[in-house]
């Protein structure tokens, strides 16, 4: 019999400042303490978020435990590429939601290759030389205070942020959140593919510039800000953390919005080791993309599905973040150093890091 879930470390860090290894926020390990083989797993993915599915994993193979360690994507990245230079100490498997930051690393050669029947049953945009996969399907949604802001204010699509924005005086000013880019790797990526998506990208950066939209870090923080009422509405919010947490807050409203919807599909990779992968890796890999990883992740919403939209039944305004060389330019260092000036200049009197 498997032992129940082992809760060996839980390690809040939370250290603003410093080197890489202030980028791990937390640690816990799943499994029985005498489980023949330890996987290492590092995550930009919550435990919470994340832990139903790895301990059905765990139920189907008694002989794992799994070390889960959750890091910011950005220290992530950076473990990830400096270790992979000397083939130093690494991680079983790595999955982010920094999926530019995945994609470089595959080029950089610092993935090993695997096929299975379940990496071949996914949609080819979210796979790229064998060597990453998308996970999951989370959709990027606004979030609003279900109290604070009246039916006839709830924006559907960023033609309405506009809207809200416009007024001299608007109540909304000073009121919008959304993720500070230099913090988050996730920010970065949807305001970099807002750039590329939207015709609205520029009038919507001037808006928040003008009216003193806020800047900052990390889901939770954003979303529990629109819950007690700091922030009123806020923009680009991964919808599976917002699913989540309205679960038990009833007062938080979620949108996709309807001209069109970002949706990220988390990476995953296997860091390239001097033997190949672990079976305990590709196991899990083959778990995560197969009928069974996929129903679970879906039961904590990290597998969406598209919504009905105004244009029709069954319709879609979803616009998927495909995995491959497209992605490289958002880490090309040239357009970065340009992309976060013009970032800074619109928020360098309101943003906040915390």
């Amino acid at each position: 019999m498997i032992r129940p879930v082992v809760f060996i470390a839980l390690l809040i860090l939370r250290i603003c400042q410093g080197g890489i290894a202030n980028g791990q926020e937390a640690v816990q390990v799943f499994g029985a303490d005498t489980a023949a083989t330890v996987l290492r797993l590092r995550t930009t993915t919550d435990i919470e978020i994340f832990a139903p599915t790895v301990q059905d994993f765990i139920s189907l193979y008694p002989n794992y435990a799994v070390r889960y360690e959750q890091w910011g994507s950005n220290d992530l990245f950076d473990l990830t590429a400096n270790e992979c230079i000397d083939l130093g100490p690494q991680a079983d498997i790595v999955i982010s939601s920094g999926v530019h930051q995945m994609v470089k690393l595959v080029n950089d050669r610092c993935a090993d290759q695997w096929m299975s029947p379940a990496t071949n049953s996914i949609s080819p945009e979210l796979m790229w030389r064998n060597e990453i996969w998308g996970i999951t399907r989370e959709p990027a949604v606004m979030v609003y205070n279900k109290r604070l802001v009246s039916p006839a204010d709830v924006p559907k699509t960023r033609f309405d942020v506009l809207d809200l924005l416009r007024p001299q005086g608007t109540p909304f000013a000073g009121k919008i959140a959304t993720y500070d880019i230099e913090a988050s790797g996730l920010g970065f990526l949807f305001a970099f593919m807002d750039s590329q998506e939207a015709s609205t990208f520029g009038a919507l950066m001037e808006a928040f510039a003008r009216t003193g939209a806020v800047a900052t870090c990390c889901s939770s923080e954003i979303i529990n800000g629109v819950i007690e009422g700091r922030y009123l509405i806020a923009y680009n919010v991964l919808g599976s953390y917002a699913n989540t947490i309205a679960k038990d807050q009833p007062i938080l409203g979620i949108v996709e919005p309807q001209d069109y919807t970002l949706v990220l599909s988390r990476a995953a990779i296997l860091p390239r080791q001097k033997a190949g992968p672990q079976k305990a890796a590709t196991d899990f890999l083959d778990y995560l993309l197969g009928p069974r990883g996929q129903a679970k992740m879906s039961a904590n919403f990290l597998v969406s599905r598209p919504q009905p939209t105004l244009s029709g039944a069954g319709s879609s305004t979803w616009r998927s973040i495909g995995l491959g060389p497209s992605l490289l330019v958002a880490k090309d260092k040239a357009t970065v150093a340009r992309f976060k000036k013009r970032w800074k200049d619109i928020f360098s009197d309101f943003t906040q890091n915390n």
